[in-house]
């Protein structure tokens, strides 16, 4: 309990609600089938401010929005401009081509005290704890699951031994898990690995429970999703470490009391990973994008948005056409306070949350714009031709608001 309220504090403190896992993903309705319900939509993106925080914050390691390259340590994989979150820039592909066990992209970004290579930023400075933050989206209709997206490490030689690891893999079925990994001798300063990898010379540190939401399932694809992962090293002597996992504003896993490094300090973490790696093959060919990267000291939360944000829902996909929608905001993931309601939208698949497109109600009642600071969220329906509403969908695609 003290943990929790705890973590609850500096969570908060970055935009996002300290909210535990989910019971399980909502299913969206098959388009076409017996009954002519449409699917349950969701809200694609939202419209960023020009200016996000990661841009001039101090505790920034590395900010990506991919609207053109940037050096990394190592990279593959082009910018793919016809896919972004929001309307700016683009974003790196991480999809497959049938068959293929490494994907289209990847990204290794090296800092801090990295030992080996001339693309090292924040060169020299050491860190204990960090963040990192993308959005994800998986093809509509996206299959399978692949292996590996992300990992946060220290490499402590130019041979690329490595001190801890604290990998992003998928889990049962569809979901994400934390798989966090020494490659110390128990408490002791002693290096046991030999290069990068070397499985046999790790300690594996426990890779359940895993997420509830299931980010690479059909019912998840076709928008953007946010993914937070923190590492924490242990004191020296201690097994005090942890690493967490946030999926679409919820805490979905996490690992505490971990020993990452024993009292090894000579270098902290010193790299992060963007991954496309799918261990026995895709089993299809299918698009998958990675965007609004970031590497930082603190919690980073969701993108923000100006105080009347521009919201895009998903493309509608059957049954008939598409009639009309409809979309509500919260400040809160349960939905207590519905802060506004829109009018009945037509066909046009954006909305800007204003007076004139719905109603500010709840503690926003009589306002005319979102309050700069508050982190929202936000639910959809829609309508097809044929006169039939979907459900809602759950509460969803979580954006902090800036001062104008």
């Amino acid at each position: 309990m003290i943990r929790d309220i705890v973590f609850a504090a500096f969570f908060l403190a970055a935009g996002l609600p300290f909210i535990s896992a989910c019971t399980g993903d909502q299913k969206r309705t098959t388009p076409g089938n017996e009954t002519g319900v449409p699917e349950i939509p969701r809200i694609h993106s939202v419209g960023m401010s020009e200016i996000q925080p990661q841009e001039n914050d101090t505790s920034i390691i590395w900010y990506d929005d991919f609207s053109h390259e940037k050096t990394y340590l190592e990279s593959s994989g082009a910018i793919d401009y016809t896919e972004s979150f929001s309307t700016k820039g683009g974003s790196m592909k991480a999809g497959f081509k049938k068959g293929d066990v490494d994907g289209e992209g990847k990204r290794n970004l090296a800092f801090g005290d990295f030992p080996d290579g001339s693309t090292v930023v924040n060169r020299g400075n050491h860190f204990n704890e960090i963040y990192w933050r993308i959005y994800v989206k998986h093809e509509y209709g996206w299959k399978g699951a692949p292996a590996k997206m992300s990992r946060a490490t220290s490499i402590v030689s130019e041979k690329w031994q490595q001190a801890m690891i604290a990998h992003v893999w998928s889990g049962t079925g569809n979901s994400l898990t934390l798989d966090p990994a020494s490659g110390v001798k128990g408490q002791s300063d002693s290096i046991m690995t030999n290069g990068y990898n070397d499985f046999n010379n790790l300690r594996w540190l426990g890779n359940n429970p895993c997420s509830s939401f299931q980010i690479s399932s059909g019912s998840e694809s076709g928008y953007w999703v946010l993914v937070e992962v923190s590492a924490k090293l242990n004191t020296p002597g201690y097994s005090d470490g942890s690493c967490r996992l946030w999926i679409d504003g919820r805490l979905e896993a996490e690992r505490t009391n971990l020993n990452f490094r024993g009292s090894y300090t000579k270098h902290g973490i010193n790299a992060v990973f963007l991954e496309s790696y799918w261990n026995e093959g895709a089993i299809k060919t299918e698009g998958r994008w990675y965007d609004n990267f970031v590497v930082s000291t603190k919690p980073v939360g969701p993108v923000t948005c100006p105080q009347n944000p521009v919201l895009y829902k998903t493309p509608y996909h059957g049954p008939e056409k598409l009639e009309a929608w409809e979309v509500e905001l919260a400040t809160d993931y349960s939905g207590n306070d519905i802060v506004y309601k829109s009018g009945i939208q037509g066909t046009k698949e954006s909305i800007t949350i204003n007076p004139d497109m719905g109603s500010f109600t709840g503690s926003l009642q009589g306002k005319t714009n979102l309050i700069a600071g508050n982190t929202y969220f936000c639910r959809v329906r829609q309508k097809s031709s044929n006169g039939k509403w979907s459900d809602w969908s759950r509460w969803h695609q979580p954006f902090n608001v800036r001062e104008e």
